[in-house]
């Protein structure tokens, strides 16, 4: 700054005045000022002023890499921040670095509040996570520490059952999530549905993850099952496409030998040559609510916590037909 004054001939209390945008300077001399500071490449450190009024004001998000559900949750929650004037910093799971370590990551880096997308760790972490941060919100799994939001996932897993009912599947299999956020509430749904439809002995659960690796697994067991099912409900769209990729090494159409149904509506699913029925989750309320929610929270720290459930729907496209004759 002082090197902007110099050159623009002013004094350094009048530059800052210019780069804070307040009155004392004319339009002459601000004018000069911006120049100057242009010719020198300065531009004022919005980050080191907001700190050293104690606030950073931004928001941590933490998420998976390679989870399109994830990505489109980021592409929704950037507009949102910085509509609220909010900067927005990643940090990821991978393999080889976990929750924890992205999570201090984003601490290091003195974010306001953290948003964590599919929370894989226990309610410990979260409690602790809480703690050290001003505002903690949880998106895909409730919290009894963190504001939370969330999709029916009952609801959703129901109305995909409902769907295959209609077209005349009876032999209906589940690939699950494992541990990932979510999938123990789509694994109670998808029995207690089947049972209701008097359909408890072709209850079928494969274990697997929210990967493509999972999906190609199963469907490998799948496909060589004698009494293989004629629909297969995935623990998410990663996991459908997975599926589609095994089948179709194995030799099965779908939807004429098996059909494939998802959960999430990423992008992945839209494209033609996948086509997935799916549940959409609406990924712009949550986000908008995720950001609104923290940004709430930094502001009265007193408020109850708050646990948003959003319904979801139903996407049907090419993946899913009549059973076999």
């Amino acid at each position: 700054m002082a090197d902007v004054a110099a050159r623009a001939g002013v004094s350094r209390a009048l530059v800052s005045l210019v780069f804070r945008n307040q009155p004392g300077a004319s339009e002459q001399t601000e004018e000069r000022v911006r120049r100057a500071a242009a010719d020198l490449g300065y531009r004022p450190d919005s980050a080191a002023r907001l700190l050293a009024r104690g606030r950073s004001r931004t928001i941590g998000v933490l998420l998976t890499l390679h989870h399109p559900f994830h990505a489109d949750l980021v592409e929704a929650i950037y507009p949102v921040a910085e509509r609220l004037e909010y900067d927005v910093l990643l940090s990821a799971r991978a393999p080889g670095r976990d929750e924890r370590a992205a999570a201090e990551a984003l601490l290091s880096h003195r974010c306001e509040a953290l948003i964590v997308l599919g929370p894989e760790s226990d309610d410990a972490f979260l409690a602790e996570l809480a703690d050290r941060c001003a505002a903690l919100v949880v998106v895909g799994a409730p919290s009894k520490d963190a504001d939370s939001v969330r999709t029916a996932e009952g609801k959703g897993v129901r109305q995909t059952i409902d769907h295959l009912i209609t077209l005349g599947h009876r032999r209906i299999a589940h690939v699950d999530g494992g541990r990932s956020a979510g999938s123990a509430d789509r694994r109670k749904a998808y029995r207690a549905t089947m049972r209701r439809y008097g359909l408890a002995d072709h209850i079928r659960v494969v274990p697997g993850a929210h990967t493509e690796e999972a999906g190609a697994a199963a469907a490998r067991v799948l496909a060589k099952d004698a009494d293989r099912p004629t629909a297969v409900l995935a623990a998410n769209d990663r996991c459908a496409v997975g599926l589609l990729q095994g089948f179709a090494a194995a030799g099965l159409s779908v939807p004429g030998d098996i059909s494939v149904a998802g959960f999430d509506d990423s992008h992945l699913s839209h494209l033609s040559h996948i086509d997935l029925t799916t549940v959409r989750q609406d990924t712009a309320a949550q986000a908008e609510q995720a950001v609104r929610f923290a940004v709430d929270r930094l502001a009265d720290a007193a408020l109850p916590a708050r646990d948003l459930v959003l319904d979801p729907r139903l996407v049907v496209r090419g993946t899913t037909g009549p059973p076999p004759a």
